[in-house]
């Protein structure tokens, strides 16, 4: 049966103001997508992202929608984090749903598939966690709020061997597009600043069993395990790590900034490091939002949902720009306006895009203390040096 969502956050726009379609690459109605994981095993991370395109679709709409008087709707396609699923919703939501705009795809994989999809068609994506250095390069349709892979493994690989002093790594890493992307980048960042990545090993996604992988890593000794996974198997692999007794110290990704590993191994997450989200300075506004959906979903947002939350608003916003100035949703001026965008006062900080589509950010080291991370600082890298910016 297909798993599929359809979120109606307000009247359909036809009952307010009736939009007839007016030339190429223009919609009869307001609507946008959203494609992320809604079941399954990882399902908490569409579900969390998902919250925050629902709460920001809901606060445009409380303020009268486009133009102050057309509300815009959502729609929702469960891709299971599946290829093949993200690419029957993007042909549901293009085809038959004619939407202007995408939030997601949640996982890289099917935001490289959804992706070439959007640029073909001309609708402009924006993925609050697709980290691969390449997903951008599909072409100017596609936009994220998340820092990429290259940024991300260059500033882990660099802290590694800089700040944390490693000399060997070892890696446990899924056959996936985002896992095996951190652990390249990661990988060359970290041999170019003379440390070796002695052992690494690799699991089909699904895969619950890790010992043997992690055995093998045991006898190599690295000075550290780097994981680059998503929660449920970081879960399952430091569980896993502790019933063999190793002892060796274990770095992430952003994965790990997801609140639901400490629901899942909180006996095991003490003493991780971990690259993430830069922090920033707490806003009203950032304040505020957690605070709303806090209340409205009973659980806290975790970082992809807080980029979640600003890609939304910047598509929004895009979309009222073009409709005040045409009176329509032609997707090529809506990439345009999404593409200008400068300065966004968002939730996570100030948004700006690269001309490649990639968020203009900083990287964030965390160490976990029990179940609690703390702040180590932000950090890029100048003409190959690790540099702290605040």
């Amino acid at each position: 049966m297909k798993k599929s969502l359809f979120i109606v956050i307000a009247l359909v726009a036809i009952l307010a103001s009736p939009l007839l379609a007016q030339g190429s690459g223009e919609v009869s109605s307001p609507k946008i997508g959203f494609i992320g994981p809604m079941t399954g095993d990882y399902a908490n991370y569409g579900v969390l992202s998902n919250n925050s395109a629902m709460l920001a679709v809901e606060h445009f709409n409380a303020k009268g929608g486009f133009g102050g008087k057309v509300p815009v709707v959502l729609v929702t396609e469960d891709s299971e984090g599946s290829v093949e699923k993200g690419l029957s919703a993007i042909e549901k939501l293009s085809s038959v749903d004619n939407i202007s705009g995408l939030v997601g795809p949640v996982f890289t994989g099917v935001s490289f598939a959804v992706g070439e999809r959007v640029q073909n068609e001309g609708i402009v994506m924006v993925s609050p966690s697709a980290t691969h250095k390449d997903i951008t390069a599909i072409g100017n349709y596609v936009f994220r709020t998340v820092v990429s892979d290259g940024l991300q493994g260059e500033v882990a690989g660099k802290y590694f061997a800089g700040e944390l002093g490693y000399k060997t790594i070892g890696v446990l890493y899924a056959k996936n597009d985002y896992s095996q992307g951190l652990y390249e980048g990661m990988s060359a960042s970290f041999e170019d600043a003379g440390g070796k990545v002695t052992i690494a090993e690799s699991f089909q996604v699904g895969d619950k069993d890790f010992k043997t992988q992690l055995t093998k890593i045991r006898t190599a000794a690295p000075d550290a395990i780097y994981i680059p996974d998503y929660t449920a198997e970081m879960a399952q692999i430091l569980e896993q790590a502790a019933q063999l007794g190793i002892k060796i110290p274990f770095l992430s990704c952003d994965g790990f900034s997801n609140p639901e590993i400490y629901d899942l191994a909180g006996d095991f997450t003490d003493g991780v490091i971990y690259v993430g989200p830069a922090k920033v300075a707490e806003s009203q506004a950032y304040t505020d939002f957690v605070a709303q959906y806090t209340a409205k979903y009973g659980v806290g947002p975790d970082s992809f949902a807080t980029n979640a939350y600003d890609g939304t608003n910047i598509l929004l916003q895009a979309m009222d720009k073009v409709y005040k100035e045409t009176g329509k949703f032609d997707r090529a001026a809506i990439r345009d306006a999404f593409a200008a965008t400068k300065d966004y006062p968002g939730v996570s900080g100030t948004v700006n895009f690269a001309e490649n589509g990639d968020l203009v950010a900083y990287q964030g080291l965390y160490k976990v203390n029990g179940t609690t991370p703390e702040y180590l600082g932000a950090y890029i890298v100048v003409d190959g040096v690790l540099t702290k910016v605040n």
